[in-house]
């Protein structure tokens, strides 16, 4: 038996999106389980669309996620030649022929078949003509497939079983187009067999292209390989999933602050599982997963859940790990980070607390912008008689305290309550107004470590009345 080769093949006419990260990441598990290659291939024959914006935004994002491919990427605009030799071959064995007929004959003809309640399907107007015919000819000309017009073919698929499709009901697809280049169909058969494709695992969408593609194996007299169709990914409502449903580009939920191992382990559960486990990290994903127990119904998205799993992955992580993409999250908001040490501090103050990095971001932004304007709620807090006294109190104290630690923290400001007769929360609460400017923060010590003494006084002076 060969070894497994399976492909992912996206298309640069946009950012790599969910549905299209699970299909990667679903070949991509079943080529390590099987100890096989991952091949990625870019489909960027759409001139009009594609762009090298969108082909780096891809790579960017299967490299983040750590789909690492073991060959590519192939672009099929580099690999022309390929495809007219094998349309060439085609026509010379009479599986394929000139076609003719123009734009306003076959819509002519499309109207008319409709219109009499058949499929729209090419008539076969110019199937039999000669080459003789052809020698003659003078028009411009598509070519089309020679497709078998009886019996059936049949799709054995992983996930959907057995599918039978009448051979009536596909017609003598276009291989060729008059421009010179050729079409989807053709092009994806032509680079699955000579690269030697195993397995095509890919969204459900491309069912109806299965049978002919099919066909143009067998003309070829290729080996067909094995199909898997991956139901599609729905919104709550049912319907298509989009933007509005929280689904956005890969490299936006890395922006957002998502992790890759959380993503991961969220998409692979969507559609299959193995029972009851919810938190299923790589090396068990490999070991563990199977494209025969994907489910055949469509699966809904859930960004809660997302975000559930995400939370936990961040409070499992390293907080070195999560450092680099925390300061990536600060760069992108325009801030520069450059103390390493205060970085992994703020890590470590907020991947408690928090579900996603940017929302770890926007707990100890405080600590990272020279300027600080209190929100509201923090402004009333501190335009309360008794918070300026307790920070008052609070500044005398820490402006003689010479290490700003949690213990030597917690030591001063047990003294400052006993002092002023108060509880905790009575101290942190316009403590945490004057020195962040949010009613939520970092726990209290964190959060002046975090800003250090001279930030923290500098703080205390400016949004609250405190004088130096």
């Amino acid at each position: 038996m060969s070894k497994p080769r399976l492909r992912f093949a996206p298309s640069p006419t946009g950012h790599l999106h969910i549905g299209g990260a699970r299909t990667a990441l679903y070949n991509w598990l079943v080529a390590r389980k099987l100890g096989g290659s991952f091949v990625l291939r870019i489909e960027d024959t759409d001139r009009e669309r594609s762009t090298e914006e969108y082909v780096q935004s891809i790579l960017q994002a299967m490299e983040w996620l750590g789909l690492h491919w073991d060959e590519g990427p192939f672009f099929q605009t580099a690999r022309l030649e390929i495809y007219r030799e094998h349309m060439e071959k085609m026509v010379l064995e009479g599986k394929a022929y000139r076609c003719y007929c123009s734009a306003q004959e076959l819509e002519a003809h499309r109207k008319k078949a409709m219109s009499e309640g058949h499929k729209p399907k090419y008539n076969g107007k110019c199937r039999q003509l000669s080459c003789e015919h052809w020698a003659k000819e003078t028009r411009s000309y598509c070519i089309r497939f020679k497709a078998p017009q009886e019996g059936s073919t049949l799709v054995e698929d992983l996930i959907r079983g057995k599918i039978e499709f009448q051979n009536t009901e596909l017609d003598d697809l276009i291989i060729w187009r008059s421009d010179g280049t050729p079409t989807y169909n053709f092009s994806v058969v032509v680079d699955d067999v000579t690269m030697n494709i195993t397995h095509v695992i890919r969204g459900d969408d491309h069912l109806n292209n299965t049978p002919r593609q099919i066909l143009l194996y067998q003309a070829f007299n290729y080996p067909i390989p094995v199909f898997a169709h991956v139901p599609m990914i729905l919104g709550a409502d049912k319907s298509r999933l989009s933007k509005r449903h929280g689904a956005t580009s890969v490299i936006a939920y890395r922006d957002m602050g998502y992790l890759p191992e959380a993503l991961l382990n969220y998409l692979a559960r969507l559609g299959w599982a193995s029972g009851d486990k919810e938190i299923i990290p790589r090396k068990e994903l490999i070991q563990l997963f199977n494209i025969e127990a994907v489910g055949k119904s469509p699966s809904i998205f859930n960004p809660e859940k997302l975000l559930w799993l995400n939370g936990i992955y961040i409070r499992e992580s390293k907080p070195e790990d999560l450092a680099p993409e925390l300061k990536r999250i600060f760069e992108l908001r325009g801030i520069t980070i450059k103390d390493e040490s205060k970085l992994l501090k703020a890590v470590k103050a907020s991947q408690e607390k928090e579900k996603t990095l940017a929302d770890m971001a926007n707990l100890v932004q405080f600590a990272f912008r020279d300027e600080m304007t209190p929100d509201e709620a923090s402004q009333k807090i501190l335009e309360q008689p008794e918070s300026k006294i307790r920070l008052q109190k609070l500044k005398e104290a820490l402006s003689t305290l010479e290490t700003f630690d949690h213990e030597a923290l917690k030591g001063l400001f047990d003294k400052v309550l006993a002092s002023l007769g108060i509880k905790l929360k009575e101290l942190a609460q316009p403590a945490r107004a004057a020195l962040c400017g949010k009613t939520i923060s970092p726990g209290i010590y964190d959060m002046i470590e975090l800003l250090g003494k001279e930030k923290t006084l500098e703080r205390l002076q400016k949004n609250s009345g405190v004088s130096l």
